[in-house]
């Protein structure tokens, strides 16, 4: 009977393969084969940070699922693996690359400390309007492509726009990583690894790991808590939509006694809230209603402790 293989793209297990001290080497490769397409030299050397711990739960909301490195120059690597849109992606995608970039100084440090941060995002989903499976951002004026600092760099590496057809196997590079994450058919392992050898080890490593009954509850558990997160995020997407609508017509009607304006603004937000407190009963955390509602922690905080 044929091995059924767990799923790479599951963060918990990616962390397993890629995140792990045993197979920094993995990582090494994946990150160079990333870096070579983007016309940049390869790394030589990597420290990780946040090295997988049989401490990282799957179902821990606290645990620390993204992979994060250091180069021999003192550089942030993050990589992030995404199965389901959270929305705002490249808000969020900002958001911690800037809290990854400003925790590198200590007080009394000055600015020039700082060292360029990247941030690598595998998304099982399709996120920016252009074609390419490999996007890669700086930071450049706009007319003559001056770069105002190499210090900010972001990768979207978007699984669903690798057509495996288009792609030459045998050649090796990022696409033959990303096809193994994706889930090529496994009769086509040996082509992928022809020119990757470090692909092989990932190979075997989610091999060793699918045979493993208790990492497959662990993995089970994971993937059951990514998918109930996934439908609450859609759930508070619909209500706050629904929120957004009822709050329309409530306040158009508000409008009519106070002046149309004012009252659609305060219907709106009246439905934002509705919104929110409809989230939090449903086992939302603060952060989460935040993010889904626009409201701030506080603002949702008051919600929740209001009569």
């Amino acid at each position: 009977m044929e091995l059924e293989l767990l799923d790479p793209r599951n963060d918990f297990l990616f962390k397993r393969i890629f995140g792990s001290e045993e197979n920094r080497d993995v990582l090494l490769a994946f990150l160079n084969r990333t870096f070579t397409e983007a016309g940049q030299p390869p790394l030589s050397e990597i420290l990780l940070l946040n090295p997988y711990t049989d401490k990282d739960s799957p179902t821990d909301k606290q645990s620390i699922l993204d992979v994060r490195a250091r180069t021999t120059e003192g550089e942030l690597i993050n990589v992030e693996m995404q199965l389901f849109n959270r929305y705002d992606m490249e808000k969020r995608t900002l958001f911690y690359w800037s809290k990854q970039y400003g925790s590198q100084l200590v007080e009394g440090q000055s600015y020039d400390t700082l060292k360029r941060c990247v941030t690598i995002n595998i998304l099982n989903f399709s996120l920016l309007p252009n074609k390419l499976y490999h996007s890669v951002f700086h930071l450049r004026e706009d007319r003559t492509g001056i770069e105002l600092t190499g210090d900010i760099e972001i990768h979207f590496l978007e699984l669903p726009k690798l057509e495996e057809r288009t792609v030459d196997l045998q050649e090796g590079g990022l696409a033959n990583w990303l096809l193994f994450l994706k889930g090529v058919d496994h009769n086509q392992w040996e082509v992928l690894t022809m020119n990757e050898p470090k692909l092989k080890k990932a190979m075997n490593t989610l091999e060793f790991l699918s045979q493993d009954k208790q990492l497959r509850m662990e993995y089970e558990a994971r993937q059951k808590f990514l998918h109930d997160q996934a439908s609450m995020m859609n759930a508070a997407k619909n209500a706050e939509a629904f929120g957004f609508k009822h709050g329309m017509q409530q306040g158009i009607q508000e409008g009519i006694q106070q002046g149309i304006e004012q009252g659609i603004e305060q219907g709106i937000q009246r439905g934002i809230e509705n919104t929110a407190r409809r989230l939090l009963k449903m086992g939302l955390n603060i952060d989460e209603v935040a993010e889904a509602t626009g409201l701030t922690n506080e603002q949702v905080q008051h919600l929740q402790t209001a009569p």
